[in-house]
């Protein structure tokens, strides 16, 4: 006949109590790490709002809004890849900034944007870089 023990634990006590203080000490160091700046710092998004329109010299952006658009201060263009360079308007002058709500930029490529991978990269007055714009016409 067998004898059935009672007195059997899955996890002995001792090492339920180490993998408690190994969570806490875990937790804390996390928690440390956030509270004195650490963990470095998280960049916002910027919000920029715009409709873009290819065209046979480039493209014709229509400038929307967005809570970031006062502060931007420069925009770039990337074609399939290609380095960016900074938008001209169709008389090859630099665009007035911040752009202003309900504003046509008619820019100036020297090349078709329709069928083109078209990036956008705009530089805000906080030093920060962002893509404002992707999209394959």
């Amino acid at each position: 006949m067998k004898t059935i023990r009672t007195d059997e634990e899955a996890v002995s006590p001792v090492i339920g109590v180490i993998l408690m203080v190994a969570i806490v000490v875990i937790l804390a160091a996390v928690i440390a790490a956030f509270v004195f700046g650490m963990a470095g710092s998280t960049q916002t998004t910027k919000t920029v709002g715009m409709v873009v329109t290819p065209t046979d010299y480039g493209g014709v952006i229509l400038w929307q809004g967005g809570s970031d658009i006062n502060g931007l201060q420069k925009v770039n263009v990337s074609l399939n890849g290609a380095q960016s360079v900074e938008l001209l308007n169709r008389t090859g002058v630099k665009f007035d900034y911040p752009p202003k709500v309900g504003i046509s930029w008619d820019t100036n490529t020297t090349e078709a944007w329709q069928g083109k991978h078209v990036v956008l990269i705009g530089k805000f007055s906080d030093g920060s870089d962002q893509v404002i714009f992707d999209r394959r016409f």
